[in-house]
């Protein structure tokens, strides 16, 4: 039987910056269309290259899913890194959230700057928001999705696979500069997503209105693909080029030795 990988594989290819020059300018003019254009999240008239960018570029690295025979850009994401020679410099969830964050100093104790990047600037092209609820939202999943999970149980009408990509390029991006925890300030329907593929993230605040109701959350790298391996093996593999990007939970290595 064909598994979630190669179906995946047949489609998409997984990209990021360190590997191929241009996904830049990709992931950017894409960014341009959905922030810009389809959402008026960002003001146009600022980027008449129509690539959108923010100061958070220059720390960041990047990552896109495009779509193997037409060779378009189907979805990006980015993450955005400590800042060098000034570890201090916030994240943008330190910014934009930092009225309503209440567990993140704590999380953080003796966490070295460097190992803590933030997922950010989630897009989704609208040629490839094709399933029911996905109109109309920057990372293709729509307000309702719940109730079209409940109608299908098994997620497979649903599967968000552009999304599974973009978590594949995010574990790809960190384990490359040795990040080990994650900030996230995600909607939250993706978030509800998200869980029932056992990709969890623990709340640090309040929800925050930032470009629409947005949950600003935190986990560990190791922690958040350990839950994934628990309960959907295969997205494990998908995500984790079945481990040799990022290794098994350790635990997983104890029984197989056991």
């Amino acid at each position: 039987m064909t598994d979630l990988r190669d179906i995946f594989n047949t489609y998409f290819d997984v990209v990021t910056d360190d590997a191929e020059s241009g996904v830049l300018e990709e992931a950017l003019r894409l960014r341009y269309q959905v922030y810009c254009v389809e959402h008026d999240f960002e003001d146009s008239s600022l980027f008449e290259d129509g690539k959108e960018f923010d100061d958070y570029d220059c720390r960041s690295v990047h990552g896109i899913v495009r779509h193997r025979s037409s060779g378009v850009t189907a979805a990006t994401v980015r993450l955005v890194l400590h800042e060098k020679g000034n570890p201090d410099a916030p994240f943008p969830i330190e910014t934009n959230c930092g009225d309503s964050l209440r567990m993140s100093p704590s999380l953080l104790t003796g966490i070295p700057r460097q190992a803590v990047a933030e997922i950010s600037r989630f897009a989704v092209s609208k040629n490839f928001k094709r399933r029911l609820g996905e109109a109309g939202t920057v990372a293709g999943v729509g307000p309702d999705i719940e109730k079209y999970l409940n109608q299908n149980p098994s997620g497979k009408r649903v599967m968000p696979h552009l999304i599974l990509g973009l978590f594949a390029a995010i574990v790809k991006l960190s384990a490359l500069r040795h990040v080990t925890h994650w900030y996230a300030v995600m909607d939250v329907s993706l978030l509800r997503l998200l869980s029932r593929y056992g990709i969890n993230f623990t709340p640090i605040g309040a929800p925050v209105d930032y470009h629409g109701l947005r949950q600003p959350c935190f986990g560990t790298v190791d922690d958040v693909l350990a839950g994934i391996w628990d309960k959907r093996h295969d997205i494990w593999q998908l995500i984790t080029a079945d481990g040799s990007v990022w290794p098994a939970p350790l635990k997983a290595k104890s029984r197989s030795l056991g």
